[in-house]
């Protein structure tokens, strides 16, 4: 009898844990654990992290069936391809009393009018990071895509590039080089792109979504297409260790990929009220601004700024200025048989 009382009160835990518990399925290093923590002292629930380190690949598992999931922190054209898959929740506004926080130029985007399914988080630049002592060394720039496609810099740098494992990140970065837009769809563009990526692939280490941090960080790598926010991390990494060069990153001058990260409630949350709360505990200026603070990611949210550090704050790759962002564009959804014909092209460019 007295194993049967136990084994109810085991249950009856579990499940209360469970019943707790948010999902969040989020990009790799996005979150930090300090707000983590400090999210579950406030509703006494526990927070778990399912990780992604690409768009794609998010959208692939949700559709081979991935579900469980509350909160998910897609880009916006990745918000755009799950609103029309019908795969998200409609907001409560009534329940996210501090929305009111958010600079109005992030609300009403073109991926989702009205912000009825998305709430935006952070913003970050696709850019180069690289090894500033290094390319000072050998003498090239560091303000050009050029670095990662033109053999007359990859020569001095093989080995030491890496590009992101991303078919639509590295294809834009190949079109803003070639002087394109990165939502253009044009094939013949796109073949031009592809071919300019299997021309400089023989020169890079690998195709990495998040080991660059640390190998930018300790000095194996030089050179790392990646996002802002790792970027920083990599710098502050560095910084820490005493390293004897510096770490730098900055937005080409041809331009490139600005992505908004948004929180948005799956159709298969169980816990959507708890979703909701987490939404609006992030959208407070004190804790929106870790984001920045401790990540190192552009802020969508006005209330924050007075909390950001001023360093960061002053980082323009970071917070891009008004000229620079010109030079932005973000990524848009494709039509099937888009989709289909850049998955051809990419498995040409991993293969060669």
């Amino acid at each position: 009898m007295m194993r049967l009382v136990a084994l109810m009160l085991a249950l009856a835990a579990a499940a209360a844990q469970a019943e707790d518990t948010l999902y969040l399925y989020i990009w790799n290093n996005y979150i930090s654990a300090a707000t983590a923590a400090r999210f579950e002292a406030w509703c006494g629930c526990r927070l778990k992290q399912d990780y992604y380190s690409d768009n794609e690949e998010m959208l692939a598992k949700l559709e081979a069936g991935a579900a469980g999931y509350d909160l998910l922190v897609p880009t916006g054209n990745a918000v755009e391809t799950l609103i029309r898959k019908h795969e998200l929740r409609e907001l409560q506004p009534a329940r996210l009393p501090h929305l009111a926080n958010l600079d109005a130029a992030y609300l009403n985007p073109w991926y989702d009018p009205g912000n009825r399914y998305s709430v935006p988080y952070a913003s970050t630049v696709t850019l180069i990071g690289y090894n500033a002592t290094r390319l000072a060394e050998l003498g090239l720039p560091a303000d050009t895509w050029a670095l990662i496609f033109e053999p007359r810099y990859l020569e001095k740098l093989k080995g030491k590039v890496t590009v992101l494992n991303s078919q639509r990140e590295l294809m834009a970065a190949a079109l803003r080089y070639l002087g394109h837009s990165v939502r253009d769809t044009d094939p013949a563009h796109w073949r031009a792109a592809r071919d300019l990526l299997i021309r400089a692939k023989p020169y890079w280490a690998t195709f990495s979504n998040s080991t660059y941090i640390k190998d930018l960080a300790i000095g194996n790598i030089w050179v790392a297409h990646g996002y802002s926010n790792d970027m920083f991390r990599a710098r502050a990494d560095a910084q820490a260790a005493h390293r004897p060069f510096e770490i730098g990153f900055s937005i080409p001058r041809e331009g490139a990929v600005l992505a908004v990260d948004n929180f948005v409630i799956h159709k298969s949350s169980r816990h959507p009220e708890l979703a909701h709360r987490f939404i609006d505990f992030m959208q407070q200026g004190d804790h929106a601004a870790d984001v920045s603070n401790l990540i190192g990611a552009g802020n969508p949210n006005a209330a924050a700024l007075p909390y950001i550090r001023p360093d960061i704050a002053a980082t323009r790759a970071i917070f891009p200025t008004p000229q620079e962002l010109t030079r932005l564009e973000m990524l848009r959804d494709m039509e099937p048989a888009q989709r289909r014909l850049m998955s051809r092209m990419w498995t040409e460019i991993k293969v060669k």
